[in-house]
């Protein structure tokens, strides 16, 4: 695999890092969020279930908190849709809300909170497949509102991923603005689990571009690019989460994710059972590196800042 460890910059900027910003408030609520997601009372988040249902209430209630807008052409935060499957017709709900920016140029910022359910009486819980995202968006969402983003920010929990990513296809084929002010996907998926301190960044081998605005000040995370080159065949992530319909339609896109572990799809996919230091890190430097995006803040502007403040 060729992968390229992103150096961390962790003097570069230490004023405008969005890492110290967050605060420990910021950290005992994204924890929160995972445990409460992946609780047993909501039956693994199975779409068109009760436990499905359950989170979309607790996604309404923190996206009210929050204070995410609400498109007019949506029923509140929800967008329907439906989907056939060989067991008949599926009904699915995506939570999608919105923070005005500084100018009309979108960035969506997605996660699935969907999972797999109950299979022979096991709850697959989903903790870090995908309450981890979930959780980060949320974070997200609670940071924007409090610094207003040059870029509008669509923030998108998908429905339906886990059956076959159709909570993002109805998004894109019905989408709350017009496609052609989208001008990226940043997706996020497993961010919670890994023993290496190891985030991974998919999406740079097609727009490699992006990796300009690849820094972090966390010298004890490591961001690394990969498993998105076609020629590795199943570890090539392009096509494996939300991200993908995006790309399908020339969308640029970052999505966030760790390799699989011991409890991928499986029923200990428990709250005990992610890394929660390494998720508070990899939710902040997501956050800064987002932010340097939306700032449309290089590596070598951050240099010229640097420079100027040596000089004061």
């Amino acid at each position: 695999m060729n992968t390229y460890l992103l150096l961390s910059l962790a003097l570069l900027l230490s004023c405008s890092s969005v890492k110290n910003t967050a605060g420990n408030e910021s950290d005992k609520q994204l924890l929160s969020d995972v445990e409460i997601l992946s609780s047993d009372a909501y039956e693994g988040r199975k779409t068109d279930t009760k436990g499905a249902e359950m989170a979309r209430n607790y996604l309404n209630n923190r996206f009210k908190a929050i204070g995410l807008k609400t498109f007019p052409q949506l029923q509140g935060y929800e967008q329907g849709f439906s989907f056939k499957t060989s067991k008949g017709e599926v009904n699915g709900k995506n939570m999608i809300g919105f923070i005005e920016g500084k100018n009309d140029k979108v960035i969506v910022i997605s996660a699935h909170y969907d999972h797999i359910g109950i299979i022979r009486n096991e709850i697959y819980n989903g903790a870090d497949d995908n309450a981890s995202g979930v959780a980060a968006l949320l974070k997200f969402a609670a940071y924007y509102k409090q610094h207003q983003p040059n870029h509008t920010l669509i923030f998108a929990a998908f429905d339906a991923e886990e059956m076959g990513l159709q909570g993002a296809r109805a998004f894109v084929a019905n989408p709350p603005v017009g496609l052609d002010k989208v001008i990226m996907n940043i997706n996020m998926d497993m961010i919670s689990h890994n023993d290496k301190a190891e985030l991974y960044a998919c999406g740079t081998f097609k727009y490699p571009a992006l990796k300009n605005y690849f820094y972090i000040t966390n010298p004890n995370l490591k961001v690394l690019f990969g498993h998105d080159d076609p020629k590795l065949g199943k570890d090539d992530w392009t096509n494996q989460s939300d991200h993908s319909i995006f790309n399908d339609r020339n969308i640029p896109f970052i999505y966030f994710g760790v390799e699989d572990h011991k409890d991928y799809h499986k029923a200990t996919d428990e709250y005990q059972n992610i890394n929660k230091r390494f998720f508070i890190d990899a939710s902040n430097a997501i956050l800064e590196i987002i932010t340097n995006i939306d700032k449309e803040r290089d590596i070598q502007q951050l240099f010229h800042e640097k420079q100027r403040m040596k000089k004061q």
